[in-house]
């Protein structure tokens, strides 16, 4: 089964969703299952991982109502407050849905560069952990060293980095990004999703060679074993088509063992998310 590990659905509001901002006017529109159906079939996609884009409740509960609906939604990966004193009770209140694979917190929107080492914080990746739930990270570049730090202390949780951590494509910085990488995938229970990539390059100018120095660096670090394929649609919509950015990878790839190019294009997300 080939699994998109990483992708979106709204329905836009322009307060809510505040951070597509007019640059991004492309996405300022609803992307829903009937959208995206059609997009997985004409690339022989199977199934995808649908991964929340606002922090609240309702998300959650949103995602899990579309992935009762459409079948192709194999998992979701919503948000609950990780720092609530109830946190227990709210995860104890979403395992009763199938499809529920774990959670996310934006933490590339936090300005506090020790977010993640809160005890608040640390309390609720321990509910996750206890709960058999996952974990992404979604972080810029520059918060990898709180990342490590974090998967130090829970060697046992399972935990994904969102599109390799966000590093500055467009200008080409790889060095600190690189020494970071290598430093979070020591810790064999992180897995890395190739996704987010064409956003983090020159939307108008990119070229495939722009990324091999980033997929070298995280296959290198992560191995076959521990990364996985994902879109980031429709926020990949702003640099490529749906084709384009899936091709950067197909084609990274083309040069591994069959075994090799299927995990990376599904069965490691299937294994990760229990999907």
């Amino acid at each position: 089964m080939k699994v998109d590990s990483h992708q979106h659905f709204w329905k836009f509001d322009a307060v809510r969703d505040s951070w597509i901002t007019d640059e991004m006017k492309v996405i300022q529109q609803d992307f829903l299952p009937e959208d995206l159906r059609p997009i997985l079939a004409e690339n022989n996609i199977d199934a995808c991982v649908a991964v929340q884009a606002d922090q609240s409740e309702e998300e959650t509960y949103f995602l899990l109502g579309l992935a009762e609906k459409y079948d192709f939604i194999a998992g979701v990966v919503g948000w609950i407050d990780l720092q609530a004193g109830n946190v227990f009770d709210r995860l104890d209140e979403f395992s009763q849905f199938e499809k529920i694979k774990g959670f996310r917190h934006v933490v590339q929107g936090e300005n506090d560069p020790d977010f993640m080492l809160r005890p608040a914080f640390k309390k609720g990746i321990t509910a996750l952990e206890s709960c058999d739930f996952t974990y992404d990270i979604l972080i810029y570049h520059h918060q990898l060293e709180q990342a490590n730090h974090l998967v130090k202390l829970f060697p046992n949780q399972k935990f994904v980095l969102d599109h390799i951590a966000k590093p500055n494509i467009k200008d080409s910085e790889i060095n600190e990004w690189k020494i970071n990488i290598k430093k979070l995938a020591f810790h064999e229970n992180v897995f890395c999703k190739v996704s987010g990539m064409v956003t983090e390059a020159d939307w108008k100018h990119w070229q495939p060679t722009d990324f091999n120095n980033y997929l070298d660096t995280v296959f290198g670090a992560f191995g076959t074993n521990r990364i996985m394929y994902g879109s980031d649609w429709p926020v990949c919509l702003l640099a490529a088509k749906y084709e384009e950015q899936l091709s950067i990878v197909k084609n990274y790839i083309s040069k591994l063992s069959i075994n090799e190019q299927t995990k990376v294009m599904g069965l490691n997300a299937q294994n990760f998310y229990q999907l």
